[in-house]
């Protein structure tokens, strides 16, 4: 065994039990978020396995910008129409992302701030994104290439040896989560003695039945944490892209901005990647046809990566909006200081743009979909995310051609309510 994949194995054996234990803590004490939002906002973030629940289609056939019951005094909007939510994502003038909107709602404080792109207006988002763009290019991202197929081909080696060693394969631990956590570290510089805590971090902020106030907590450790680390590279430079950032815009970014733009590439980067991992698996399992076109056509990835994105969409629900000023959505009109959220679940599969969108069709000619989102707070990592996908489903076939869940898809452990959608285990029988 060489000396990297010694090191590998260590590190995932710590990590990922760390972050299962994670995933699982419910925070004692933090407020239910349950109780808080009156059930029709709450829609958004159920699924029955891998669809929304039918209430959301209801909920746009007959209203796709609909006011919510207030809530603490707050005059929210849902949004589940396409073409509704694409309006609203590219509006960048009339709405904002400005974290502070959110700074005495719900109990959220300032300290709270996650900082980075996805919470940050002009000119500030524009200035910290002009240092990311360049490093998301597809012609910047090749370098990565072979990195990973060599990180999904090990693990694959693992799920074979577990399996003959006696044990039971499970997607999500096994390829899912390593996959998108080791790339992202490989991006980022993160140095191997500090990959547990970052991947420890990544789901907290995105369980609501942990509470509210307790995924903001956990932004707030996890840019605590990111600000050590950016403190290291600002001393010591490396090789990546924390260590190119401070290397080349040092005077231009300070520590907590850094940090922010971490936390941001680690929430868009690794646990949306993994729960498109073991979902779309999971949609290529119980799909014969999708397995064989994956392995007869070489166009076929690219065009299952897109209509697996668009049928899982994991972000539910985009970044709320706070109107800046009085505008109209869909007949609507919203006032300065509404709440507007646009449920990008619904909006990709509204039957408006297409015909049968519950189904995945490799042939389907349609709008570009949400799940990255739209306008120019879409997700600067989505083409690192898609070189992910499209090596690891066809990889995954080749080597396990019968592939199937071990357990009925009933049985699977959904996450009941989150921001991200996925599943936390999937066994699997590789034979």
């Amino acid at each position: 065994m060489s000396i990297v994949e010694g090191v590998r194995r260590k590190v995932l054996g710590l990590v990922v039990p760390l972050y299962l234990r994670w995933r699982n803590r419910r925070g004692s004490g933090a407020v239910d978020f349950t109780r808080i939002l009156p059930e029709p906002a709450l829609v958004p973030l159920r699924r029955t396995g891998i669809d929304p629940v039918p209430e959301l289609a209801e909920q746009r056939e007959r209203e796709p910008v609909a006011e919510l019951p207030a809530a603490y005094g707050i005059r929210a909007w849902l949004v589940t129409g396409y073409e509704e939510s694409k309006a609203v994502l590219a509006a960048a003038d009339a709405f904002s992302n400005d974290f502070t909107h959110l700074v005495g709602r719900l109990g959220i404080t300032a300290e709270q701030d996650p900082g980075g792109l996805g919470f940050a207006d002009p000119p500030d988002h524009t200035r910290l994104r002009k240092f990311l763009t360049p490093e998301f290019t597809v012609r910047r991202l090749r370098r990565l290439a072979p990195r990973i197929e060599a990180i999904v081909q090990g693990q694959l080696d693992v799920m074979e040896k577990t399996v003959a060693e006696g044990g039971q394969a499970d997607l999500a631990r096994d390829f899912a989560l390593p996959i998108p956590s080791l790339a992202i570290c490989e991006l980022l510089g993160i140095r191997y003695e500090d990959r547990g805590d970052f991947e420890r971090l990544s789901t907290a902020r995105f369980d609501l039945l942990g509470g509210f106030t307790g995924s903001f907590g956990a932004m707030s450790e996890s840019v605590g944490y990111l600000m050590d680390v950016v403190a290291k590279e600002r001393r010591d430079p490396g090789e990546g892209l924390l260590g190119m950032l401070l290397r080349e815009h040092g005077d231009e970014i300070d520590d907590r901005e850094a940090a922010g733009i971490a936390d941001g590439l680690l929430t868009g980067g690794l646990e949306t990647t993994t729960s498109m991992l073991a979902l779309g698996g999971l949609v290529v399992m119980r799909d014969e046809a999708l397995r064989a076109s994956l392995l007869s056509d070489d166009a076929a990835p690219d065009k299952l990566v897109e209509e697996l994105l668009r049928i899982i969409t994991p972000v539910q629900v985009a970044f709320p909006r706070f109107a800046r000023v009085e505008t109209t959505v869909g007949g609507k009109t919203i006032l300065p200081g509404d709440v507007v959220v646009c449920s990008l679940s619904a909006a990709d599969r509204d039957p408006r743009i297409g015909d049968g969108l519950d189904r995945v069709d490799l042939d389907r000619m349609v709008p570009p979909h949400l799940a990255f989102g739209h306008g120019i707070h879409r997700c600067v990592g989505a083409e690192l995310a898609r070189m992910e996908l499209r090596t690891a489903y066809p990889a995954l076939v080749r080597r396990f051609p019968r592939i199937r869940p071990a357990v009925p898809e009933s049985e699977l452990p959904f996450r009941e309510l989150s921001f991200v959608y996925g599943v936390d285990a999937l066994p699997v029988e590789l034979d």
